[in-house]
């Protein structure tokens, strides 16, 4: 039997969400990192095209080169998982199919690789005021997988995406002690996600009511029918990073710099089916076969970002610093997606989001021990925009603390050599929740046309996250 009216009430886009929560990077400088990656009123050379453009009038040399590389290595877990499925009454009240509730008493981890971020970036003296340079970095990016086959696979399986920022910059001192600096970001991206279709308990209860006794199957509470694939290369999109700097005096000094937002748009990305087994290519195909090798198109925003910051030299080897960073994700209201074919626009999809502006805090000290050695101590704090009843195990958010430790060491003269490791500590976030509708029950509803209200599945549960992040990097000047 194949039921073809399966497809229309298709949620296959939810998997896009992945783009959201959690996905600003802020490890993009080894020798910052070891100082909770601070630096929007330091004096960084090359390196403040990344975190205040204006602190590139700082650069001594007329040429100075930097490359920094971070392995994160993350772990999350999830357990105390429950699944809530509302049932399917009739309109007398009873229930065609009845409410269930199924708890998992296993922990369930993902199997991730190493996300590599990175940067590197060459900036040059063009006047004794005037600077210029060019940078390269990963500012966005989420990497997880929580394999094929687990009871959130219908929220998430696994997802990869990949930001990419060119940057030229120029900054000028118009008066001594005060800077400003401004940079064009140009930014690309791409995205891969995979999520589970079709829900295994529904997938069961369907089949017991609608297929005769020897066709059915019962699969396993964590074994999906049918899963899609999204692969998609958002286009170039353009934005600013503009900063200013003060030297109030030789111990201290403010900066403000901002991000702006910016639109990553996916025009004709890729949707791709794969089935379980044969049983269920054969009952559902049919059906979910017209949404196989469909394009689709999508936007996702990358924030804009704000960031306060104030430097201090008690002494002269030592200088302590402090940034607050807010990032604007209310501008994360939902996501629309919308086939490209106008056949298959019954399954378009439009995903409230609603997510909260959060703030970064950056604490780090940095004391130089000798000419050759410098070493350098920070913590982070990381807070999450999203709402308990929001909640998706795409990039679980949570508030995290994350200390980290670094040294620098120039072997020669004009060149350093720059490592750290940072450890990511989530505090855990317990009885996180996300409702979404329930294809196969509203489809049967439909097709015998007793749906009350429309049939939805929670999914609940406690989750934790951790990661190591050890980078490695240079400097070179001329």
């Amino acid at each position: 039997m194949k039921l073809k009216t399966i497809a229309s009430a298709l949620t296959i886009c939810a998997a896009l969400t992945a783009s959201a929560e959690g996905y600003q990077i802020n490890t993009l400088s080894a020798r910052q990192n070891g100082m909770g990656h601070v630096g929007t009123a330091m004096h960084l050379g090359s390196e403040s095209q990344i975190f205040n453009p204006a602190g590139l009038t700082s650069l001594e040399k007329n040429l100075e080169i930097t490359g920094s590389f971070t392995g994160i290595i993350a772990t999350a877990s999830a357990d105390n998982i429950t699944y809530t499925n509302s049932g399917l009454q009739t309109m007398d009240g009873l229930y065609l199919i009845p409410a269930s509730t199924h708890h998992y008493d296993q922990t369930y981890t993902t199997d991730n690789s190493m996300s590599t971020p990175l940067s590197a970036t060459i900036g040059f003296s063009i006047t004794d005021k005037i600077k210029a340079g060019l940078a390269f970095y990963t500012p966005y990016g989420s990497g997880i997988n929580w394999t094929n086959n687990w009871p959130g696979a219908v929220l998430n399986q696994s997802v990869s995406l990949k930001t990419f920022t060119v940057q030229p910059t120029v900054a000028w001192q118009p008066v001594k002690g005060l800077s400003v600096g401004v940079g064009l970001m140009i930014t690309w991206a791409n995205v891969n996600l995979n999520k589970g279709l079709i829900d295994p308990l529904s997938f069961n209860a369907m089949q017991k009511l609608m297929l005769p006794a020897e066709y059915y199957y019962e699969y396993s509470p964590t074994t999906i029918p049918a899963s899609i694939n999204l692969n998609g290369s958002a286009s170039v999109a353009a934005g600013a990073n503009v900063g200013v700097m003060w030297d109030i005096n030789p111990k201290w000094t403010v900066g403000f710099s901002y991000r702006s937002k910016m639109m990553m748009k996916v025009k004709a990305g890729d949707a791709s089916l794969s089935y379980a087994n044969e049983h269920a290519a054969t009952i559902l195909n049919g059906s979910l076969g017209i949404i196989n090798n469909s394009q689709f198109k999508a936007a996702m925003p990358c924030a804009a970002v704000y960031n306060f910051g104030v430097s201090y030299k008690p002494i002269e080897n030592l200088i302590v610093a402090f940034d607050a960073q807010l990032t604007g994700w209310s501008a994360y209201k939902s996501l629309d997606i919308e086939f490209l074919d106008q056949a298959l626009s019954a399954y378009n999809q439009h995903i409230e989001k609603n997510y909260r502006d959060s703030w970064t805090f950056h604490l780090g000290a940095e004391y130089g021990v000798s000419d050759r050695f410098d070493v350098r101590a920070g913590l982070m704090i990381d807070t999450s925009p999203v709402s308990a009843t929001h909640y998706n195990p795409e990039t679980p958010g949570m508030t995290k603390i994350e200390p980290s430790v670094g040294v620098s060491f120039r072997p020669v003269k004009n060149f350093s050599i720059d490592a750290s490791l940072m450890y990511v500590a989530g505090l855990g976030a317990k009885n996180r929740s996300c409702t979404y509708p329930d294809v196969i029950l509203n489809t049967i509803g439909q097709m015998v046309n007793t749906l009350v209200n429309p049939a939805t599945n929670t999914f609940s549960a406690d989750y934790h996250v951790h990661s190591w992040c050890p980078s490695i990097g240079f400097t070179l000047s001329f």
